[in-house]
Formats: C-alpha cells, sequence, structure tokens
C-alpha cells in the first residue's frame, strides 16, 4: 500500500513541507552577504548544493526574497561557511528573522574573519569556507537559483587528513523535515562498482516475475 499525496490538494505551504521531509538529509550552506550599505547577514540555506564542478559554482535557493537575495544582488558576492555540529543553537538562531539593518554575525556573536578575494567575510568558528562571487539570480517559481562561481576556499587545519577535509572532524549538520536536524553518524564506505567488474547481476536488487 502506498499514500498519496497530490500538490494541488495540499497547497503551497502544505506539499512544501511534505518536501522538505522526504527529501533529506539537505546540507546547509550559512551564507554570508553584505548589504549595500556594509549590514552583515548570516542565514542557513538547507537548498544547496554543488552545480557545476569546473568552473567550480555552488548553488542555494532564497526561498522568497529574503535579505541574502538582496545583498548577493547588489554587491555580487557571498561567502558560504559549513555548519558544524557544536554551533547547532548558534546555526537555528542565525534563521531568526532579524530586520535587515541588524547583523545576526552581531547577535549571536561569532566572529568575523577576513575573506581574502572578496569584501563580505567569513565566519571564523566555521572550518570551511568558500569565497563566492555571483554568476546569477534565477527566478524559479517563488523562489530564486543563487548559483556562485568559487574563487576561493578555506579549510581549518585539525580538519585536514592526509591533505583532504575529514568528514567526521568536520562534523556537518544537515537539515530533515519540520524542525528536525541531524548529524552525520555513521560513515559508509562502498566504493563504485566498475562495468569491467559487474557480477552479471546485481544482489541488492529484488524482481518480481
Amino acid at each position: 500500500m502506498r499514500t498519496d499525496f497530490e500538490p494541488d490538494a495540499l497547497g503551497a505551504v502544505g506539499f512544501y513541507k511534505f518536501l522538505t521531509s522526504v527529501i533529506v538529509p539537505r546540507a546547509i550552506a550559512w551564507v554570508v552577504t553584505r548589504s549595500a550599505d556594509g549590514t552583515d547577514n548570516l542565514a542557513p540555506h538547507s537548498f544547496f548544493t554543488v552545480a557545476s564542478t569546473d568552473p567550480p559554482i555552488v548553488q542555494f535557493t532564497s526561498v522568497g526574497e529574503k535579505d541574502s537575495l538582496r545583498n548577493v544582488q547588489a554587491t555580487g558576492e557571498f561567502t558560504v561557511c559549513l555548519t558544524p555540529e557544536p554551533l547547532l543553537e548558534t546555526i537555528n538562531a542565525t534563521a531568526t528573522d532579524f530586520p535587515s539593518h541588524e547583523s545576526e554575525i552581531d547577535a549571536t556573536g561569532v566572529t568575523r574573519e577576513p575573506s581574502r578575494c572578496i569584501a563580505t567575510p567569513r565566519i571564523a568558528e566555521s572550518p570551511v569556507a568558500l569565497e563566492c562571487r555571483l554568476e546569477q539570480a534565477m527566478p524559479v517559481g517563488n523562489c530564486h537559483l543563487v548559483l556562485g562561481r568559487v574563487v576561493h576556499a578555506v579549510v581549518s587545519d585539525d580538519a585536514l587528513v592526509d591533505g583532504r577535509p575529514d568528514v567526521q572532524r568536520l562534523a556537518p549538520l544537515a537539515r530533515l523535515g519540520g524542525n528536525q536536524w541531524s548529524t552525520i553518524g555513521e560513515v559508509l564506505d562502498t566504493p563504485r562498482i566498475r562495468y569491467a567488474d559487474w557480477p552479471g547481476h546485481f544482489s541488492g536488487a529484488s524482481s518480481s516475475s
């Protein structure tokens, strides 16, 4: 048995809640932007991923026209910081609807760190920061898809193993449905199967006659 969910029947808000409950876990972009008048904004965006590897472009979605979107459109740049597990309460606090003239960085007490290639700062407490220049802000329905080219990246030394970021040391948070968050949990190391090594049938799949 299955239960059907119709977007039109649930409405936009209802189906939004449905989507965020089944598209899980979602990586979080802790986005720093700076307004035209110099106010720094910090907000978590959980519709976030890689858009291109060459050139390196990341994307986050602004649901509605939020300060992050307006600031990126005004200045053409932003930073994306990783959301580590120890900062859960602080990261959640930066989702509060502060007025545009009030900085979440100042309100929550995290530390600005100068970026190397752009004017918008990074968050010093975050183990990873990506400095981005705006490629495109594309309207999609009631949202904007914000694409930024990564022009510089930094990782804390204690999060590196053999020169590469280690996921357990990064300890990233992810968003689930409703008010739920998740930690990295168990990490499974499973190499891809080369076609030359394909066994003839895949024991993990099931078939019915």
